[in-house]
């Protein structure tokens, strides 16, 4: 920890030099004296639900700026010591494992210019490795890129003689650039770690699905492990394994910790075990209840006793922070944002007065705090009703009423704009259901995972009379109530409803109780509907109207006839043989009169369970 540099008032302003010799001389106390901190993150067998290995992480001292990984690397950097620090990082990495006793492979982050260096070389030397109870097919070498490589030629020939030593080598943050690619393809690596940019809202984005799916056809071409990282979403870990992605990392699966464990939690093994119940397109076509949790930015929290002249140096170091959160006990007490603080520490004797006070008194208590499981558009409503505030300084996210993370307005607005453009991309206009595009892809997502649903086809009997007596305007505003209707007994989560367009509809229904749910919304339209016709209407059961020869015609109330179609894996080959089958489906129940359900027997075209039967309601 540095000598408060301006004796009993506190800190006083530093020349630059001075500031960064002094950070210097602190990192090189923390290094002399071991104080680093080892944490180690699961990497996962998504196959299996077995933890594969472990990435070594580091943190600086509790008590001390550098406790932020981002600030020890960035003083070693600017005070020339990167390579002592790398060295120092992963000789403490090595040893704590050892002492774990955990029998996986430890992922040690090296940068391709420290590798080639003497302390390196020594420290991965086969004795060295057996004094630290290591066999080197344990260990992978991840070669990180702070810095582009040019001599691709030179890294290639260091790489290959740990390769020749039993080591394996990694390529981190695979999708950062070209470099990466060109490396990929002379290193030949084990394992290929893709940057988490491309793995987080995957399931909401068709480019990154398709980046991924490219980047798995070639490293199976070249016998490369791929390691998604920045896992934090099941609806982007359902997407990935289905891929076929090999491992997995993230704050889903694990976070960092002091003390590596050899096993998940049961809810994420069984996940990986069971395959999640969501499909690729769930989320990115009904958004799939898309949470706070996708704003989450891991930002690391003061303690209220923690002095203000520390509050202001972090603040210096770390450009792009907004705002801290103050934590006691796991419990977020305070907020600390950077222009309010600046501000107040820039007025006349402030520093003095509080530069060695702690964090808490000048923190801000009237902050917004929460759960991770929120909605984004019940947050986005909580903030525009809340103090103008919480939108430029952000807000905390808790789990379990534990401090999880951050969020920013910033960030919020930008993933409400962008479920605005997609939803509203394909979406009917009338209703703003999806269209058929995206029926046709959620159908073939099912099919393609071999998933068991039923899809409900949903038409509304003699409306286009009704539609000439009353006008496209009353006709719409029957559509809109029927898909409001179809939408309230579907399961959000599960199940799917589209607009095909007019008064037709599909369900995809995911929810066993499917059944029970069609003849809920049959008994809600029958009870409903006489909003729309007069009493003499309704008791003459229809009303008339003049045809094209001016003769009166009466015509029956509009009814809702729904075609159901269980579809099994392997039934079907893709949507447009299930759209078929289902309208097949429909049309027998639009030969019943009234409002009714039809349920087609038949597994597939040709391959009859049992007879074609059909229920009324």
């Amino acid at each position: 920890m540095l000598p408060d540099p301006t004796g009993p008032q506190g800190p006083g302003p530093l020349e630059p030099e001075n500031e960064v010799r002094l950070l210097g001389e602190e990192l090189g106390v923390i290094i002399d004296e071991d104080r680093l901190r080892p944490h180690y993150q699961a990497v996962l067998d998504l196959q299996t639900g077995n933890v594969h290995g472990f990435e070594g992480f580091i943190w600086g001292p509790s008590d001390s700026i550098f406790h932020a990984p981002l600030n020890l690397f960035k003083v070693a950097g600017l005070t020339g010591q990167t390579v002592r620090l790398e060295a120092a990082c992963c000789a403490s990495l090595l040893r704590a494992f050892s002492a774990s006793g955990l029998p996986q492979k430890l992922f040690l982050n090296i940068s391709p210019v420290s590798l080639s260096n003497a302390p390196f070389l020594s420290l991965f030397q086969p004795e060295e490795m057996r004094k630290l109870g290591f066999s080197p097919d344990r260990i992978v070498i991840e070669l990180t890129e702070n810095q582009p490589v040019y001599d691709f030629k030179q890294l290639v020939t260091t790489a290959g003689l740990f390769r020749n030593l039993g080591f394996s080598i990694a390529m981190d943050d695979l999708g950062e650039g070209f470099s990466r690619l060109r490396l990929w393809s002379e290193l030949r690596p084990g394992y290929v770690k893709i940057d988490r940019h491309f793995i987080h809202g995957v399931s909401q984005d068709p480019v990154k699905s398709q980046f991924l799916r490219s980047l798995l056809e070639i490293a199976g071409k070249t016998g490369a492990k791929v390691v998604a990282e920045g896992i934090e979403l099941e609806t982007d870990l359902a997407v990935i394994m289905d891929m076929g992605m090999h491992l997995g990392q993230g704050y889903l699966i694990g976070r960092p910790v002091p003390i590596p464990h050899e096993g998940v939690s049961p809810e994420i093994r069984a996940l990986v075990r069971k395959g999640s119940r969501s499909s690729p397109r769930t989320a990115r076509i009904t958004e799939g209840r898309p949470t706070a949790a996708r704003l989450m930015v891991d930002v690391l929290p003061l303690a209220p006793s923690v002095p203000n002249w520390k509050v202001a140096r972090r603040f210096a170091l770390e450009r792009e922070l907004q705002s801290i959160p103050v934590v006691k006990d796991g419990v977020p007490v305070g907020l600390i944002n950077r222009y309010t603080f600046t501000d107040l520490m820039a007025r006349p004797f402030t520093p003095e007065l509080y530069g060695k006070r702690p964090c808490e008194i000048l923190m801000d208590r009237a902050f917004l705090v929460v759960d991770h499981r929120i909605s984004l558009p019940e947050l986005s409503k909580l903030i525009v009703e809340s103090d103008p505030r919480n939108i430029l300084h952000g807000f905390i996210l808790t789990r379990d009423g534990q401090y999880a993370g951050m969020g920013s307005g910033h960030d919020l607005m930008r993933e409400i704009t962008q479920m605005q453009i997609h939803a509203a991309r394909y979406a009917n206009p009338l209703t703003g259901l999806p269209g058929n595009v995206p029926i046709n892809e959620y159908l073939d997502d099912l099919l393609q995972l071999e998933q068991p649903f039923t899809v409900c086809y949903c038409d509304l009997d003699h409306f286009k009379p009704y539609n000439d007596v009353n006008g496209y305007g009353r006709g719409d505003e029957v559509i809109r109530w029927t898909g409001n209707l179809i939408e309230g007994v579907c399961e959000p989560i599960l199940d799917f409803v589209g607009h095909i367009g007019g008064d037709d509809f599909l369900i995809v229904f995911r929810s066993p109780d499917w059944e029970r749910r069609c003849r809920d919304l049959l008994a809600e339209f029958e009870t409903s509907k006489g909003r729309f016709f007069s009493q003499e209407e309704q008791a003459s059961g229809g009303y008339t109207s003049e045809d094209r020869k001016k003769r009166l015609v009466k015509h029956p109330l509009f009814s809702l006839s729904i075609g159901a179609l269980r579809v099994l894996p392997g039934a079907f080959p893709s949507n447009h043989e299930v759209a078929a089958a289902v309208s097949l489906a429909k049309k027998e129940a639009k030969r019943i009169e009234g409002s009714c359900l039809f349920i087609e027997r038949r597994n597939a075209p040709g391959n009859l369970e049992g007879p074609v039967q059909d229920d009324r309601t």
